[in-house]
C-alpha cells in the first residue's frame, strides 16, 4: 500500500488546527503544541491513524462492501467526488439527505422514481405527455440526480462512512452511530472525537490537506478491489484446472474400462475356440447294435 510520510503531510498543511479559543478540549491528545494562537496537530499520530484507517478501508473493499464518502464543503466537494468515482463508491456531496441511513427504504423508493424516469425516456412514454407535465418530470430528474445520483447503486447500507468536517456532517454521524455503522473522519483540532471510531487528527479545511488523506485512502481501497479481484480470478482458475483434470480422469476411467471389456471378450472367444478344437478331436462314438 502506498503510504504517506511526514514531509508529504507537512507540505500539504495537514498539521494546522484550528485557534487555541475555538478549540475542543477532547483533542488534546493529538495536539503537539500551539503556535501564534494556533493549535498545530502532532503529525506522527496522523500518520499511525491514516495507516489504520486505510487498513480498514483496504479490508472492507477487499469484502466486496461499500464506503459511503460524505463531503459537503464547498472544497472537498470535488475531490471526493472525483476520488470516489474513480473506487466505484457512493458520495454525498451536495446536501445531507435527513433520514438517509434510519430511513433507507425512503430513500431507495425515490432512488427507484428517478429510474423509472429514465426508463420512460427512453421507451418514448415521456415523449406522450404534455409540455407543462414534461417540465416538471424533467424537473423533479434533475433534482433527485442532484442529490441522490451518487448513491444510485447503493442498495444496502453502507459498511462504514467516510466523513470530512464532522461538525459540519453531524447528522451524517448521529445516523451512523445509531445504526452502528463504523465512522471513519478527517478531524480538526475544533471537532469532538467522541462519536468517530478512526480518527484521523487533520487540517478538515485545506483543499490540500483535504486531496492528500482522500487520495491515499482511495489508493487502499483500489488494492483492496484489485485483490478481490486477483483472488477472484484465481478461484477460477484452479475451478477450471480441477474440472478439467476430472474429466482427463473420467476419460481415464473409461478407457480403463474398454479395454478390460475388450480383454474379457478375448478370453471368452478364446474359450469357445479351445473347446471347439477339443470336441473336433475326440473320436465320434458308433452306436451300439441291439443284438
Amino acid at each position: 500500500m502506498a503510504r504517506t510520510d511526514f514531509q508529504e503531510l507537512l507540505e500539504a498543511g495537514v498539521h494546522f488546527g484550528h485557534m487555541k479559543r475555538k478549540w475542543n478540549p477532547k483533542m488534546a491528545p493529538y495536539i503537539f503544541m500551539e503556535k501564534n494562537g494556533i493549535h498545530i496537530i502532532d503529525l506522527h499520530k496522523t500518520t499511525l491513524k491514516l495507516e489504520e484507517a486505510a487498513n480498514v478501508m483496504k479490508q472492507l473493499a477487499y469484502s466486496g462492501r461499500k464506503i459511503l464518502f460524505v463531503a459537503t464543503k464547498k472544497q472537498a466537494k470535488d475531490i471526493v467526488a472525483e476520488q470516489a468515482k474513480a473506487v466505484n463508491m457512493p458520495y454525498v456531496t451536495e446536501r445531507w439527505p435527513g433520514g438517509m441511513l434510519t430511513n433507507f427504504p425512503t430513500i431507495r423508493k425515490a432512488v427507484r422514481k428517478m429510474n423509472t424516469i429514465d426508463k420512460m425516456m427512453r421507451d418514448g412514454t415521456f415523449e406522450t405527455m404534455a409540455k407543462r407535465e414534461r417540465l416538471q418530470v424533467t424537473r423533479q430528474r434533475a433534482k433527485l440526480e442532484k442529490n441522490l445520483g451518487s448513491i444510485a447503486d447503493l442498495n444496502h447500507l453502507p459498511a462504514a462512512l467516510f466523513i470530512i468536517d464532522v461538525q459540519k456532517e453531524i447528522n451524517a454521524v448521529r445516523e451512523a452511530n445509531r445504526l452502528n455503522i463504523p465512522v471513519i473522519a478527517m478531524v480538526d483540532t475544533c471537532c469532538d472525537p467522541t462519536p468517530i471510531d478512526y480518527v484521523i487528527p487533520s487540517n478538515d479545511d485545506a483543499a490540500k490537506s483535504i486531496a492528500l488523506v482522500v487520495t491515499l485512502l482511495c489508493q487502499a481501497i483500489g488494492e483492496g478491489l484489485q485483490e478481490s479481484k486477483g483472488e477472484k480470478e484465481k478461484t477460477v482458475t484452479v475451478a477450471k484446472d480441477t474440472s478439467a483434470d476430472s474429466g482427463n480422469e473420467g476419460k481415464r476411467l473409461r478407457s480403463r474400462k474398454n479395454v478390460k471389456k475388450e480383454a474379457n471378450g478375448d478370453e471368452k472367444k478364446a474359450a469357445v475356440k479351445e473347446h471347439e478344437e477339443k470336441a473336433q478331436q475326440e473320436p465320434q462314438k458308433e452306436p451300439s447294435q441291439e443284438e
